[in-house]
């Protein structure tokens, strides 16, 4: 592996050497700058000035050329207008299928000069890490807020690349003017932008500019909720995945496996509180009967990641084994009349929960041609598990004895899940194909969540400039070979990857922390809130549950393929996480006032939606903010989010249990919502305060 300074002259086009970033220079300059101050013969404040200076002159030598190519390709395109104007009196196939490659010829050149942007972008991003790394500056927080957020900013057109938008227009417009329409007379502005007929050339300049904007569409949207790596498929030195590796079926079995775990998850939500006090404990120990699968969820992501190192039919078929027994005994539980064997049988649901390994399975064995489909389809999945659990147990309303069994509305969930995995088991055993791995990914495994690893290394050298936000992962360092190849390896152990988060990733962690445990709040005690104060019966619970299930996939749909397009990421992020805060107030009781089923309603939709959108937005910058080592290996960002999102779970049952039990089911609603609110107003100072390196 060579160096970045090797690799970046290497990447560079013929004949555009001088106007690239000098990263050699500002290198040489940084370890200048260190050997001074450690002399006390350079003072930090005038070191601080003229590396900014040196870093202004870089930045504008690029935008200034950026503008001449711009220039040059507008002129390019309007004497093509003109050729292609004095063509339409007399059309001839001949000449218009050479205009058509004249305009291609155009896109070519575009697609270069963005490749040139990212090139550039990388190197800024890269000189600032290694300036903070060497003199233990925060550099980089001062630099970015303040270039690009100044109305002057040049930083800013090298990130956002001003009037690449025009030229795309300009193109797709002609292109499409020259293909044949059958008869249409409709242009490209008559059309939806989704519907328009695309030119290669075309999908070739949105991909390379989807790049540097990191600007998304729902599926890409929709994806990055999985935090699974997706490949960079532009570029001819991408190598796929083996064909062979894939199995179309073994991918269905896993994203199936995430959908019954979902419902298993949120099946026992409605009765949960009516099955505890059959047992004899209060209503509010549904938290803990709720609580202990996630309980049993932060060991078995650990060792579910671990295993997934080696083999993904072994952790698959144990889990579905552990789901199987789980829920027998939970539904052992009522006529054994044991609180104990209930819990028990969660736990060992919990012990089976396997997301870690359909989320590796999509990043090892899938084709990066069909890598975002599949993170897609595997947040759907989630998604309509989650709605169709509580969905599930509204219809599940028996009372009758089979033999020695009692079948109803709180043992039937057991039953149905249980049958459910026994057949999930049948069809794992006879279809699934476990992926062949060569001797040498066998040894590489261990270290790398995709068996091509040599991909990740190659793409670590050319990592996107702007989607990381200028603030590198601070245990990187390029500066030599070795330095290089150290990078490549993964988080080892818990401490290892605590220690690549950079300030920015803590935060994201505690956004996604603070939403899971409202949700979870909100869903946990669901039953026993609206049962105590507005008389609602399961079938009720159960409806309404499934709705706010439902609005999952719509909300992303309209985030992902709108909002996120015109507002910033960091904008989306701090405005939900207020429209999350209204929420919570809303969901208070006030004393001496009634507290009725339309208000409730009203603060569930939006602390619910708003978690939604905030999940969105929070997976989506915490996939660009984190170190690329952690985007493999056991320890890898997925983890850390699940783990958040569990131990989250985890203090919102114990919360309502601990509080229902001491408070009782009255005071339940405003003890349950206040820790909710400290934690939401704790997530929008840490916002606030690192806001600016959140820049795209």
């Amino acid at each position: 592996m060579v160096n970045f300074s090797k690799k970046l002259t290497t990447d560079q086009i013929p004949g555009w050497e001088e106007h690239y970033f000098n990263y050699k220079l500002l290198k040489d300059r940084v370890k200048e700058y260190t050997e001074q101050t450690k002399e006390g013969n350079r003072d930090r404040r005038r070191v601080l000035k003229d590396f900014s200076k040196l870093l202004d002159d870089e930045i504008e030598k690029i935008v200034l050329f950026m503008i001449e190519q711009q220039g040059l390709i507008a002129a390019r395109l309007e004497d093509l207008g003109k050729k292609k104007a004095r063509l339409q009196d007399l059309p001839l196939l001949q000449e218009i299928s050479e205009l058509r490659e004249d305009y291609r010829e155009v896109g070519l050149d575009l697609v270069k000069l963005l490749k040139f942007v990212d090139i550039n972008a990388n190197a800024v991003r890269r000189i600032l890490k290694k300036f903070d790394e060497r003199l233990g500056d925060k550099f980089t927080d001062y630099y970015v807020s303040s270039r690009s957020n100044h109305p002057y900013s040049q930083l800013k057109q090298v990130f956002k690349h001003v009037g690449i938008g025009a030229v795309v227009g300009a193109l797709s417009r002609n292109l499409g003017d020259l293909e044949e329409r059958e008869g249409s007379y409709l242009n490209i502005y008559d059309q939806h932008p989704l519907a328009i007929p695309k030119d290669p050339i075309i999908d070739l300049i949105k991909a390379t500019a989807d790049r540097l904007t990191n600007s998304t569409n729902f599926l890409r949207f929709l994806g990055q909720h999985a935090l699974i790596a997706q490949e960079d498929t532009t570029g001819s030195e991408v190598e796929h995945i083996e064909e062979d590796k894939y199995h179309f079926i073994s991918l269905v079995l896993n994203l199936v496996n995430t959908f019954l775990y979902m419902v298993n998850t949120y099946i026992i939500v409605p009765t949960a509180d009516d099955y505890a006090t059959s047992l004899g404990a209060a209503a509010t120990v549904c938290g803990v009967v709720i609580g202990s699968m996630a309980v049993a969820q932060i060991f078995s992501s650990v060792y579910f990641s671990a295993w997934s190192n080696r083999s993904y039919f072994r952790p698959l078929l144990f889990s579905s084994v552990m789901l199987l027994l789980g829920n027998v005994m939970y539904a052992l539980a009522y006529d054994l009349k044991s609180l104990v064997i209930l819990l028990v049988g969660r736990l060992l649901c919990g012990l089976g929960s396997a997301r870690a390994v359909n989320r590796r399975y999509i990043s090892d064995c899938v084709p990066p041609r069909i890598r975002m489909q599949a993170s897609a389809a595997f947040v759907s999945a989630s998604a309509l598990g989650m709605a169709c659990g509580p969905a599930l147990a509204g219809v599940l309303q028996a009372n009758v004895k089979v033999s020695v069994f009692t079948i109803n509305q709180d043992t039937l969930p057991g039953w149905v899940m249980a049958f459910g995995w026994f057949v999930y088991l049948i069809w794992l055993w006879i279809s699934f194909r476990e992926p062949a791995l060569d001797a040498d990914a066998k040894d590489f495994h261990e270290d790398s969540s995709s068996s091509s690893s040599t991909r990740y290394s190659e793409k670590e050298e050319l990592e996107q400039g702007l989607a990381e936000q200028l603030m590198p992962p601070s245990n990187e360092d390029d500066q030599t070979g070795q330095g290089e190849r150290s990078t490549l390896r993964p988080a080892s152990s818990v401490v290892s990857a605590y220690r690549l988060l950079t300030p920015s990733v803590k935060v994201q962690l505690l956004i996604y922390f603070m939403l899971k445990y409202a949700m979870e709040i909100l869903l946990s005690e669901s039953s026993v809130v609206t049962s105590y104060y507005f008389g609602w019966n399961t079938s009720t619970i159960a409806v309404f549950l499934a709705i706010l299930g439902l609005t999952v996939l719509p909300v992303n749909a309209i985030v992902g393929t709108y909002i996120s397009n015109m507002f910033e990421d960091r904008q989306i992020l701090l405005a939900s996480e207020a429209v999350l805060l209204v929420g919570i107030l809303l969901s208070f009781r006030v004393a001496g006032t009634n507290y009725t089923a339309a208000q409730y309603v009203c603060s569930a939709l939006l602390t619910f939606v708003s978690a939604e959108v905030l999940e969105g937005v929070n997976l989506s910058l915490l996939s660009q903010v984190m170190s690329s080592r952690l985007s493999r290996g056991t320890f890898n960002g997925g983890l850390l989010s699940t783990e958040a999102g569990t131990l989250a779970r985890v203090a919102a049952d114990g919360t309502i249990t601990l509080a229902g039990g001491v408070l009782g089911r009255g005071a339940l609603l405003n003890a349950t919502m206040l820790p909710s609110l400290l934690i939401c107003l704790a997530s929008i100072a840490a916002t606030m305060s690192t806001y600016n390196s959140l820049f795209y």
